[in-house]
């Protein structure tokens, strides 16, 4: 691989000399669905940028309860617990939407972060906003109405997929937000009644973006200022 990666936003808008650091260590990958990018307590092998799909990060007790804390979707990448001097996490990453992306394995990564500081310092940025939204993640969650909840998510996965057309299922948008279906499937369609959504089978599309946020009521916005403020346009 050559040219920097246009479909990866940590990857097209590092420094050359950066990325000379790690392109020919770059491997493409499909990424199909529940694919594990990191699994729970076990060696973190490789950093996954993905392009196209998006990636769930779901913590879990020893009950074996879940929730989802974060989205990763081409505006990032998997892997930020070696930025932080870990090689593995109890919280659990894989794919909710399938797509694909380029791999790079951990020791070529580590190794890159401690040959370069401008590296390092911009892999932390993102850290930092990951943990903005992790923030604003529990507080929606333990404050926030169904229906501010799922704008919130509809918009974060906008965001991190590119477009306003979503494959996402009411089942999976349940799952992500720890309801029942039937609460989602409600939602949605209350969504549909005043036009800010569409849904068909096995999708969603964001038809009025404007108004979403504002049914997110302050829920979607603080990580989204600060990844613009420290890294670029998201």
């Amino acid at each position: 691989m050559g040219e920097i990666s246009p479909n990866n936003y940590f990857l097209g808008h590092m420094p050359s000399s950066d990325w000379d650091l790690i392109k020919d260590e770059l491997e493409a990958i499909d990424l199909p669905l529940r694919f594990e990018l990191e699994p729970v307590n076990k060696p973190i092998t490789h950093v996954y940028f993905i392009e196209r799909g998006l990636a769930s990060v779901v913590a879990r007790n020893s009950r074996g309860l879940e929730t989802e804390i974060a989205l990763i979707g081409s505006d990032g990448w998997t892997g930020q617990s070696l930025v932080l001097g870990s090689g593995q996490t109890p919280n659990r990453t894989f794919m909710q939407v399938a797509g694909s992306g380029l791999r790079l394995k951990s020791e070529v990564f580590q190794d890159a972060i401690n040959r370069s500081d401008t590296l390092r310092s911009f892999a932390l940025l993102f850290v930092h906003v990951w943990f903005v939204n992790a923030a604003q993640t529990a507080l929606v969650n333990a404050h926030g109405r169904l229906e501010e909840r799922l704008a919130r998510l509809l918009l974060m996965a906008g965001d991190r997929m590119g477009g306003s057309a979503l494959a996402l299922t009411h089942e999976i948008l349940s799952h992500m937000l720890g309801v029942r279906r039937a609460g989602v499937s409600i939602a949605i369609q209350e969504f549909v009644r005043k036009g800010v959504l569409a849904s068909a089978r096995g999708r969603v599309e964001i038809r009025d973006r404007q108004a979403l946020a504002g049914y997110a009521n302050g829920f979607y916005g603080i990580p989204e200022s600060e990844y613009r403020r420290l890294i670029g346009v998201s």
